[in-house]
């Protein structure tokens, strides 16, 4: 019997890593399930085990929503496998987990 700290939702939303510092990261992603502790997400970017992250989830229903809702998260990278075949023809090769240990929510202004 699986026991976990949070319950986990299954919930598809775009997700980019961003990362500044000495080893900058930037990728695109989709998000597989989250919960209040972490997110599994598929990724286009290797990201090694135990290295800090950031990564944008987008909250909003649509991509051209007129202000759409981002969810700014800082963490770390818990595992990394490569994804499973069903996933659509590899184009997110990394499936990666990550930890959320703070979050900010940020909207977007568009003109």
């Amino acid at each position: 019997m699986e026991q976990r700290k949070a319950k986990r939702f299954e919930i598809k939303l775009p997700l980019k890593v961003v990362r500044n510092g000495v080893r900058p990261i930037t990728g695109a992603g989709e998000t597989r399930n989250l919960s209040s502790a972490g997110v599994l997400f598929f990724s286009d970017t290797k990201i090694d085990v135990g290295e800090p992250i950031e990564y944008v989830i987008t909250l909003s229903p649509r991509a051209d929503a007129p202000n759409p809702v981002d969810l700014h998260c800082l963490g770390k990278v818990t595992r990394l496998d490569a994804t499973a075949p069903e996933w659509q023809n590899g184009t997110l090769p990394f499936e990666v987990a990550a930890t959320l240990e703070r979050y900010e929510f940020v909207r977007t202004l568009r003109a």
